[in-house]
């Protein structure tokens, strides 16, 4: 027998959708394996349903194929993948534009780039075909979903290596955790919190009051900073720490880093003009032209180990005035979500 919540979830579908198309039967598939998936899912499917509704009759082989040429960024790949021939792939792709009365892709030469409308239905359709993967995957395994989705947004001036040294322990949980990492800037990633597209954000830069998101901060971890440099970069300079900075190129942090203004003050009360070369938003591309002997840059310091492992490079000096702190922004003031909980333990432990 259904649940009680089952139920309901099963009639929205039958009386609120009447649409016989084959996306709508597929939703109705679904909701018969309600004993075996979890009902969140299919509200989950049924709310993209909701958008794509105004395109109804929706041809979902129409949708599945503009999916795979999105996916792969072209015709020529996707039919490859599809083992269909690239006319067909063509032809579909056109079919579905004319049906909906919108271009999805803006061709420019060979390359196809997704219009500002392709871009709003791949989101979609990106969430629906993961869905209907995971679905089949339940289906050959026989057994009930147990997995917790918990979805992270991730600023894109984090450390790669910091962000996996934070969020790893939830992989360690006894709970079946599936960790989702989106990166994005701060304030897209808000907005994604406040209407619940993730569960929270790994940042530099905690919430400002006055904020319009009701959330929380929750601080992890801070660290000084560590400067870096290739040896024979070093030889340039005979002077002692800091004010050897002056003689070398800077590879210095984008103006998104909240870091970077700390830097500069640092480097302002030390009397210490640097002559700046490269700017990076990508703290890993910035470690990778210092690899390549182009500047001096810095990174936090509880990294130094990986930084002068993975990059070859000396370290110059140390400085604890220059502060990087790490928070947890979760629209939960106690925290409740056993993830957010492990990863903030692991931190302070």
């Amino acid at each position: 027998m259904f649940r009680k919540q089952e139920v309901y979830i099963y009639k929205y579908c039958v009386e609120c959708h009447q649409y016989q198309t084959v996306i709508y039967k597929y939703v109705l598939l679904i909701a018969h394996l309600l004993l075996l998936v979890n009902s969140n899912i299919i509200v989950f499917i049924i709310e993209k349903m909701e958008f794509l509704s105004f395109m109804s009759p929706l041809n979902y082989n129409h949708l599945f194929y503009f999916y795979a040429v999105a996916t792969e960024g072209s015709i020529t790949k996707a039919s490859a993948r599809l083992n269909l021939t690239p006319q067909t792939i063509s032809g579909q792709l056109t079919s579905f534009e004319e049906k909906i009365g919108a271009k999805l892709f803006d061709r420019k030469g060979k390359k196809l780039h997704l219009s500002e409308m392709g871009q709003l239905i791949y989101s979609y359709a990106e969430e629906i075909f993961q869905l209907g993967e995971e679905v089949t995957h339940i289906l050959k395994r026989k057994e009930p979903a147990q997995w917790q989705t918990f979805t992270v947004g991730i600023t894109e001036v984090i450390p790669k290596v910091l962000a996996h040294q934070l969020l790893s322990p939830v992989l360690k949980m006894n709970e079946r955790v599936r960790l989702i990492c989106q990166e994005g800037d701060q304030s897209s990633l808000l907005a994604d919190l406040s209407s619940n597209k993730i569960d929270c954000i790994l940042t530099d830069q905690p919430l400002q009051l006055g904020s319009h998101v009701k959330a929380y901060n929750h601080l992890l971890v801070e660290s000084g900073f560590t400067f870096f440099a290739k040896e024979a970069l070093l030889n340039n300079s005979s002077k002692e720490f800091p004010q050897c900075l002056s003689d070398f190129p800077w590879l210095m942090q984008g103006k998104k880093s909240a870091v970077r203004m700390r830097i500069s003050s640092w480097l302002d009360k030390h009397n210490i003009s640097p002559n700046i070369v490269a700017e990076f938003d990508d703290s890993a591309l910035m470690k990778s032209f210092g690899e390549a002997g182009f500047g001096v840059f810095s990174s936090p310091t509880l990294i130094e180990k990986y930084v002068v492992d993975k990059y070859d490079v000396q370290i110059i000096g140390r400085d604890k005035e220059i502060k990087e702190q790490y928070y947890i922004i979760s629209p939960e003031r106690r925290l409740k979500h056993p993830a957010i909980i492990e990863i903030v333990n692991a931190a302070n432990n």
